[in-house]
């Protein structure tokens, strides 16, 4: 009997003119380990919350029905256990123990009891952090698995996740995958999985679901995919294990920058703190900083864009890239000065949109920067060309998909065209097409003179693009 089901299945957002998705169907019993694929915003998501039961009426309107055991999953609570595509959205409470036993005191679990699956639950996922730690403490990997954490603490029937390792470094993805194994090995949960990183999961998965977005374009056991399936829905951009990569693209590093002297990082009132080596960010070159989840990689970038300052040390401006500032340090610099000097794309990238539309997000820093009104209008409709946005121009920020959201925070970085562009997992929530076009245009810009720094785990963007590669972090990194 199935555990879930969709029949002829619809969601229309009320902010959208057309469907996220329509007629889909398909049966999910109990036990099965079950990957969504689907090409950038086809609906996978938005499935998956309706799965859940937490897609709201005023979201927009449905066709068709899930069900949950045969019943709407709004009567269903606690049965699906839902981790979100951006951790961000799944912290509740301030401090790590409480967070993760928040679902179960909604469920009255006993006390006793709460605290030994807390405890569990952390360990399992490699939450290596006191339970009264902070929350807003953690990394965004850190908040990734403290979101995995509660879920499994619920110990739910479905398990139910939205990229679990975006934001994850390669062992702790790895691990991640480790410990949901051990889990449903041992409890026989339902797994239902949207994640791009399919080679790691493809050994994990008994079954794919391809979606299209007017129904199911595939479904099957994933050693059964037919190979004539597989080159089509690779040349739609679903990501399939061994996908082709494009060859490496190397650029010819000019001027320096930006340059850091005895630089330690840290987020303001946190007495953690990052030492980094002396950097240096050359014109026409892309620079890939890696590390471990937790070791202050995106207080990195936040410093070197000139968001927060330095703990010690400095992040210093060349001449050619101060200009008319007066000041060498970018976080001294006034918010036009540093518009239109460095771009910054923060990792949750909702954290950077004030709009409501995806045109009005993309002309702020033009018209911030005063250019004339069919200048700005060209500049944007030719970033939404570039970044396949143009049939969404007139649709809210927070109502795209997460690589949607992704692409519009590149652009919104784009369009004050900055000499330098600080980009935290520039490729997150990508398909193999959106991320080859990512790859594409971050290699123009460089061609044309810009530095491109990128905080990232993709070791794929790393080979293709990257021109130096540097590591930061170890025993004393961010927490």
């Amino acid at each position: 009997m199935a555990i879930l089901s969709a029949q002829e299945w619809g969601w229309q957002y009320a902010a959208r003119s057309t469907p996220a998705m329509s007629n889909i169907s398909c049966e999910i019993t109990q036990g099965e380990r079950v990957l969504l694929l689907g090409a950038s915003g086809v609906g996978k998501s938005t499935l998956l919350r309706a799965f859940a039961g937490v897609l709201g009426e005023d979201e927009g309107t449905e066709q068709g029905s899930v069900l949950l055991n045969g019943m709407p999953p709004l009567n269903s609570r606690g049965h699906v256990g839902l981790v979100l595509q951006d951790p961000e959205n799944q912290v509740i409470l301030e401090r790590v123990g409480d967070d993760v036993a928040f679902g179960c005191e909604n469920l009255g679990i006993p006390r006793e009891e709460i605290w030994q699956r807390v405890e569990a639950a952390c360990d399992l996922v490699g939450l290596n952090v006191p339970l009264n730690h902070s929350t807003s403490a953690l990394s965004g990997g850190q908040k990734q698995r403290l979101a995995l954490a509660g879920v499994l603490a619920m110990q739910p029937d479905i398990i139910a996740l939205d990229e679990p390792t975006a934001n994850l470094d390669p062992a702790g993805a790895l691990a991640l995958k480790n410990a949901l194994t051990k889990v449903v090995d041992a409890t026989g949960a339902t797994t239902v999985m949207v994640e791009h990183r399919v080679e790691l999961w493809w050994d994990f998965a008994t079954r794919i679901i391809v979606l299209g977005h007017n129904g199911v374009l595939w479904d099957g056991a994933p050693s059964e995919l037919p190979q004539e399936k597989a080159i089509e829905f690779e040349k739609a951009g679903i990501w399939l294990p061994h996908v082709t990569q494009p060859t490496q693209l190397r650029g010819k590093a000019g001027e320096i920058l930006l340059a850091t002297h005895q630089l330690e990082v840290g987020y303001p009132g946190s007495t953690a703190t990052l030492h980094v080596p002396n950097l240096e960010v050359h014109a026409g070159e892309v620079l890939a900083i890696m590390g471990p989840n937790g070791a202050g990689k995106t207080a990195l970038a936040l410093t070197l864009g000139g968001l927060i300052p330095a703990q010690l040390g400095k992040v210093v401006a060349s001449e050619q890239l101060c200009g008319t500032a007066r000041l060498s340090e970018p976080f001294h610099w006034r918010s036009r000065e540093l518009l239109s000097r460095i771009g910054s794309v923060f990792q949750a990238p909702e954290h950077q949109f004030i709009t409501a539309t995806v045109r009005e997000e993309l002309s702020v820093g033009p018209r911030a920067l005063k250019l004339p009104e069919v200048q700005v209008h060209t500049l944007v409709d030719s970033l939404m060309q570039r970044l396949h946005l143009s049939d969404l121009a007139d649709v809210h920020p927070f109502t795209l998909s997460g690589g949607q959201q992704r692409r519009l925070s590149v652009g919104t970085a784009l369009a004050a065209q900055p000499a330098v562009l600080i980009l935290d997992e520039p490729t997150f929530g990508q398909d193999a097409a959106t991320w080859l076009q990512m790859v594409e245009l971050l290699s123009e810009l460089r061609d044309e003179g810009h530095a491109i720094v990128a905080i990232t785990h993709d070791e794929a963007l790393v080979s293709a693009l990257a021109d130096r590669v540097v590591s930061v972090g170890g025993a004393h990194g961010l927490d």
